[in-house]
């Protein structure tokens, strides 16, 4: 009998498939961590494509403040994989991110990662509170209370 793997990539509204690339990998054909960071922004820049409707700063510009990532397994070139990014929590000027990446295939874990996220006004170089627009577009995008 085959265990079939369950994705948890069903937690997540956000779905992102990523084309591993050749650039991407290393010396020994493993996907480079730094990658990660650019395969975690892809999936960041259409949560906001989908959940406010823009990617601009104008309205809604934000910073990554922090990201931590946990690397579970690796991925090699030709494999295909997928992101799933969701806010986890509200709060005044700032609001966290989580993210999972499976290989699509076989539902493996391949990472797990999370950022905080700062509401930035660029034009006043400097921080300000999410607004409410803002707040009650997340509430009912990703059900965060």
């Amino acid at each position: 009998m085959t265990d079939l793997k369950v994705s948890a990539l069903g937690q997540f509204r956000t779905t992102v498939p990523i084309q591993v690339r050749f650039a991407d990998t290393d010396a020994l054909g493993h996907v480079n961590n730094a990658a990660y960071l650019q395969y975690l922004e892809i999936a960041r820049v259409e949560w906001l494509k989908r959940c406010l409707g823009e990617t601009g700063s104008d309205r809604y510009g934000v910073i990554v403040a922090r990201i931590e990532i946990d690397y579970r397994s690796p991925v090699k070139m030709g494999e295909t994989i997928a992101a799933g990014i969701r806010v986890t929590r509200l709060g005044g000027a700032s609001f966290d991110m989580e993210y999972l990446i499976e290989e699509t295939g076989s539902g493996r874990l391949v990472a797990q990662a999370k950022s905080v996220l700062v509401r930035f006004d660029y034009g006043e170089n400097r921080v300000k509170r999410l607004s409410e627009e803002f707040v009650e577009k997340v509430r009912s995008y990703d059900g965060v209370a």
